[in-house]
């Protein structure tokens, strides 16, 4: 572990996706969940975690001023097509960050005590620090045809989630080398050859891609809201 981090936490929230698993006809990041959309839910989880003192949201371009009514507090610009290339529009507005957490829109029931343990992570020496949970089922590998290839031991697998939390320069060096396709943050930062540590998610924290995981969300916060 290196030294303290202190200075600013900036919260990047990539919402330029258009979300068609979920069929809703509209960005994922504006459905909406007990009539509140997730975006609006994942802002407002960030800023109730106390640890964060600057938003940047990234939207599709013909929904910035539009975001940016309904949000006078947040730094909204235009995403890209790509989640990469739309969090590294994001980091170029995060100017003076000194811990960037990367959080997705459709993460919106996230607790905001997670987020708080993620940044007290990185201010405590971690360069890179995501939330995971152990994955529950079987996991099989296999080829374009279907063909079971290998069964990797579930003990050392975790599904992982956001916010993901690291040390500004950490992360803007891995977008300055970054090249090909990455599912995550934290893996352009393991291409660097950089340790990412983990910490104990929260099943709330799941993200709703389809329209089972919009029914559950619904179901949460209805239960919440009685």
């Amino acid at each position: 572990m290196t030294g303290s981090t202190t200075g600013s936490v900036v919260a990047l929230v990539p919402a330029a996706g258009q979300g068609l698993r979920l069929q809703q006809g509209l960005p994922k990041a504006f459905v909406t969940v007990g009539g509140t959309t997730l975006l609006r839910r994942s802002v407002d989880g960030l800023i109730a975690s106390g640890s964060v003192d600057r938003i940047v949201v990234m939207v599709p371009e013909e929904l910035v001023e539009h975001t940016r009514e309904l949000f006078a507090d947040v730094t909204v610009v235009a995403g890209a097509a790509e989640r990469t290339d739309t969090v590294a529009v994001g980091l170029k507005a995060a100017e003076g960050a000194d811990i960037v957490l990367v959080h997705d829109a459709a993460r919106a029931l996230t607790p905001p005590s997670l987020i708080a343990r993620v940044v007290a992570e990185v201010r405590a020496g971690r360069g890179a620090v995501v939330p995971a949970l152990p994955v529950a089922d079987t996991i099989k590998t296999v080829d374009l045809m279907g063909a079971v290839l290998g069964t990797p031991e579930r003990s050392g697998l975790r599904a992982i989630q956001t916010p993901q939390g690291f040390r500004a320069d950490i992360l803007r060096r891995a977008y300055a080398e970054f090249s090909g396709i990455a599912t995550d943050d934290a893996g352009l930062v393991e291409r660097l050859g950089d340790t990412v540590h983990t910490i104990v998610g929260d099943a709330l924290a799941f993200k709703i891609t389809t329209p089972h995981d919009l029914l559950l969300a619904e179901a949460i916060v209805g239960r919440e809201n009685s």
